[in-house]
């Protein structure tokens, strides 16, 4: 204490036998209550033996004392120190939780009818008296089946009447064989002990046999043995993991507001991390179905401008394509196949009804490239494209402007510009890509809207698709050498936007890029969110570890390794973490539903999202778990349980 030493004990030396009831006497500082904690190896001796059972016990490390603790002693402590969340049934089984399942051990239910409490087994302890709260304690004490039971102060806190059962009971255990050391300060209780020990200032007065004569001679103590005293090799059973999960749960409900806290910062980090990637896979959905309605492995070919005499011309001005120029492009290598497209608007009438739309003259070819065969009906034929008939396929918006609630548009005759039109097929539904309607449009003969429509000879462009996927870059360069030489334009840097091609490949790479962008972004605003929620988590357990620092002197007195007790508040951490992931998700889910259906953004809850937010939900626990938890096993056992 600060520069003067203090010998708490000085000196003692002293034996005790198998089957003795020995009694400690002395005031308070005597050292008394240190005798018993290094005779409980709660303590270690700063230097001198202590042998237990024939083993040196001094030089043990911390795991190996708890073996030896729980396998052969038993702790009946003056404050009880019975856990206030768990019934009498639970104290007793405790030590059962830390203790090696081959060690022989007693039914908890028939300990407590042997102390009188059979019938308050599910009885917490606030629901107990004093004396029956010592009496769980020492049904506790015997579940291991000890060889030597130590008892500090165990009538302190109790009533005279109540004061002699249990010192009688005490003289029971020990006529039954056990061996009992007692630590008091009342003459009265010392003089039911066999022996009695007064100390003062850290050593021994006196050391005497009780001359009473009524004493029952103990049974035969069995020879001394210790079995290997390390357990650290030891496997959690089912039992123990089921067991934290219980008393995980309980510390959970024994807080509530402190534990909806916590719970509540990991709940928004991974419901932020769902509804991120759920808004994220949605845009990326939508994105691909999208580019499938454009088509696959598409190339665009349009007119550019040129330079003439270093003046640029208008796109299409010298460099325009004719229909025999797409029959041309189709021989071009890598090239599958291609069509022609011409498009304008064009108002459209049907009896009284009128709708200003778009209309676009294709090929056969265009129904599958574009994803465009009709639901109903049929698309246009090269036969078509020869008579240059008035035939059409409409949109389903152009369908609800002109017909409204008409079932079958099929066989109809509207006008397109003023010309007669037959309905010949409905196109698929595309909805919208975000800046124009795909449904509202009509699917005419290239012929029929080049001559009869606008009067062109020439059209907007032609859609080319590649062989396959990678083959878009290259057919897009030979595409437009090819049409370079076709028109006879000079191969010069002023001619290179001659003809403007685009690359399908490219823009799903370009949007790819978007959505990632989009994604990631979420995503780190969910980290943010989860690591909030994790320093949560770990206040939360740090002020778990304080307000049970009893209870962790108890669980180490009766065994528990700096392993188990670790587990433990891990297992809690995580089950906070856990239970905070599993509303996040539901939360989450919620969110992006909520987004669907009120901005109609489309959203995609995948599993693996799912796998990964519970995953990580886990992982925080464990993280921000890990430095209360290892703060707990590295309490001192002696002064966890002084702690006030």
């Amino acid at each position: 204490m600060g520069d003067s030493e203090v010998r708490a004990l000085n000196g003692v030396s002293l034996s005790i036998e198998p089957g003795e009831f020995v009694a400690i006497m002395g005031a308070s500082g005597s050292g008394k209550s240190t005798m018993l904690q290094i005779l409980g190896l709660l303590d270690t001796p700063t230097s001198g033996s202590y042998k237990l059972l024939g083993k040196e016990v001094s030089t043990l490390k911390e795991d190996e004392l708890a073996s030896v603790r729980s396998q052969t002693l038993g702790f009946i402590f003056q404050m009880f120190n019975l856990l206030a969340r768990t019934s009498a049934l639970e104290n007793v089984s405790l030590p059962l939780l830390y203790a090696d399942p081959k060690m022989p051990h007693a039914d908890p239910k028939k300990l407590l009818q042997m102390v009188g409490l059979g019938e308050r087994t599910d009885h917490k302890p606030n629901e107990l008296s004093g004396g029956q709260q010592q009496r769980v304690a020492i049904a506790r004490a015997l579940t291991n089946q000890p060889k030597l039971i130590l008892a500090d102060e165990p009538t302190g806190n109790l009533d005279s009447k109540s004061s002699l059962e249990i010192i009688e009971f005490l003289g029971k255990m020990n006529e039954s064989g056990i061996t009992i050391v007692l630590v008091t300060h009342e003459p009265d209780i010392a003089d039911h002990a066999r022996r009695i020990i007064v100390m003062k200032d850290g050593k021994i007065l006196s050391d005497k046999k009780n001359s009473r004569s009524d004493f029952k001679a103990p049974k035969a103590a069995a020879a001394p043995s210790l079995k290997g005293s390390s357990t650290s090799g030891q496997a959690f059973s089912f039992g123990q993991i089921t067991a934290y999960f219980r008393q995980a749960m309980r510390a959970l409900f024994a807080n509530k507001i402190r534990s909806i806290l916590s719970i509540l910062g990991v709940m928004i980090g991974v419901a932020a991390v769902i509804a991120g990637q759920a808004i994220g896979a949605g845009a990326q959905k939508s994105m691909e179905a999208a580019l499938a309605a454009l088509g696959t492995n598409l190339v665009t070919l349009r007119p550019g401008s040129l330079s003439v005499g270093g003046i640029q011309q208008g796109a299409g001005g010298t460099s325009r394509i004719l229909l025999q120029d797409a029959d041309a492009i189709a021989t071009v290598p890598m090239v599958k196949r291609v069509a022609p497209e011409i498009s304008g608007r064009v108002q459209v009438t049907y009896a009284d009804k009128n709708w200003n739309t778009q209309v676009t003259g294709t090929s056969p070819i265009f129904a599958d490239m574009k994803a465009a065969v009709p639901i109903y009906g049929r698309f246009v034929t090269q036969d078509d494209i020869l008579k240059r008939n008035r035939v059409a396929i409409l949109g389903l918006t152009v369908i609800q402007k002109l017909f409204g609630d008409k079932a079958n548009p099929i066989n109809e005759e509207i006008k397109i510009n003023r010309v007669n039109f037959q309905v010949i097929g409905v196109l698929p539904v595309k909805g919208s890509n975000g800046y124009q309607d795909q449904d509202d449009t009509i699917i005419v003969p290239v012929t029929t809207a080049m001559y009869r429509l606008f009067g062109r000879e020439y059209i907007n462009q032609v859609d080319i698709e590649a062989d396959r996927a990678e083959d878009t870059g290259p057919v897009a360069d030979a595409v437009t050498a090819f049409m370079m030489k076709l028109k006879h334009i000079p191969n010069l840097p002023a001619n290179q936007d001659a003809f403007q091609v685009r690359n399908m490949a490219d823009i799903q790479a370009a949007r790819n890029s978007q959505t990632q962008i989009l994604t990631t972004l979420l995503t780190v605003i969910a980290g943010i969110s989860l690591l909030v929620g994790g320093i949560g988590i770990m206040n939360i357990m740090l002020v778990s570890v304080t307000e049970r620092t009893r209870e962790i002197g108890l669980r180490k007195a009766i065994g528990a390794r700096r392993i188990d007790i670790l587990s433990q508040f891990l297992i809690e951490s995580v089950v906070v973490s856990l239970t905070g992931g599993i509303f996040g998700i539901l939360f989450g889910w919620g969110v992006a539903e909520i987004v669907y259906l009120w901005i109609g953004w489309a959203t995609l809850v995948t599993p693996m999202a799912v796998l990964i937010s519970t995953a990580f939900s886990a992982v925080v626990g464990m993280v921000f778990g890990i430095w209360p938890a290892y703060k707990a096993s590295r309490l001192s056992p002696i002064l966890a349980l002084r702690y006030e």
